[in-house]
């Protein structure tokens, strides 16, 4: 008689377990719910993960708190996203830096960038630009093409860092121009820029929000933007598509993305609050006005962009023989 009460007492047990887990995320949110941006405040990412918070967590009935958790170029924020619950009450922003540049060219990256996450929806993706000191003997595209290779190891230019995404689509037009330009690597995007303005780097791939400024005011010359048309503040500047340089036509991605695991109906949940989040005009015209392009992808959809960016730059970095400085 025990046998059989303490048997049915473990089935009851492992009935109540089994239930649990599409108990908890019907329940989601049951708390706050934390964004987490891999990279300090004030930069692109930071700003489209603060523009949504608030819309975010009003579709979703909870508050949603932006924490940043910069270092390694987005390294450290999405590792720690990685180890997190999957529970949906922690959530990260995935940049190309994080999920595809970072570790194609580091092989010491402490997660798997297909493996190790689950992607929820691209929100927005912003153009690239290249461009060149006011004073560089080339001012358009093909022009450029030509110095550079009459002139191979003349020519510098700035980057982020090594591994970010102005480095890898860098050397990706390098590989199908047939050029060399030499990297030097900055400690961030603003002192790239900066250095490049005052003209000790002739060349810059940048994100268009920042570079733009500096392009309108003549402090520097735009040859070509990643994009999938051209700018309307740049209408003479082409896209690398009609330049013929297609695979370089590549945008900086902002999307949302939590640790494996994360149940379908909660992923479901947070997707459809982001889709409402990006209905509102007023959250629009703020990503806009960054200068990126609002997307709000299915999470298969980003699932693939995430896999097709990161083979592209693994491709670079085998091609290239690139490393880590």
């Amino acid at each position: 008689m025990t046998q059989r009460r303490n048997f049915n007492l473990a089935g009851l047990a492992a009935g109540l377990i089994l239930a649990a887990g599409p108990a908890l995320s019907q329940g989601f949110p049951s708390k706050p719910v934390t964004l987490q941006v891999p990279f300090a405040p004030g930069g692109t990412t930071d700003i489209i993960g603060r523009v949504m918070s608030e819309p975010l967590g009003k579709a979703l009935g909870q508050n949603v708190i932006v924490l940043n958790r910069a270092g390694g170029g987005g390294v450290v924020g999405a590792q720690e996203l990685a180890r997190a619950t999957p529970d949906g009450h922690y959530i990260g922003v995935a940049t190309v830096s994080t999920t595809a540049a970072n570790p194609a060219i580091n092989p010491k990256i402490p997660y798997d960038t297909i493996n190790d996450f689950t992607p929820i929806m691209n929100i927005a993706a912003t153009p690239n630009v290249i461009a060149v000191h006011p004073s560089f003997p080339a001012k358009d595209l093909k022009a450029f093409i030509a110095e550079v290779k009459k002139n191979p190891g003349k020519y510098s230019y700035a980057s982020s860092g090594t591994g970010g995404i102005g480095h890898l689509q860098t050397e990706l037009f390098k590989s199908l121009t047939g050029t060399f330009i030499t990297h030097i690597p900055y400690r961030g995007a603003g002192p790239a820029l900066n250095d490049t303005i005052g003209g000790q780097v002739p060349i810059i791939f940048d994100n268009l929000p920042s570079a733009l400024p500096h392009i309108l005011a003549g402090r520097l010359v735009a040859l070509a933007v990643a994009a999938p048309a051209r700018v309307a503040a740049l209408p003479n500047v082409p896209t690398f598509k009609e330049a013929g340089l297609e695979p370089v036509n590549r945008m900086a991605y902002y999307g949302l993305i939590g640790p494996k695991g994360l149940p379908a109906d909660v992923v479901s949940k947070i997707h459809a609050a982001a889709s409402e989040a990006l209905k509102d005009p007023a959250v629009r015209k703020r990503i806009e006005d960054t200068g990126s392009i609002v997307v709000g992808n299915s999470p298969s959809e980003f699932a693939a962009q995430i896999k097709t960016e990161f083979g592209v730059y693994k491709e670079v970095v085998a091609k290239q023989k690139l490393k880590l400085d």
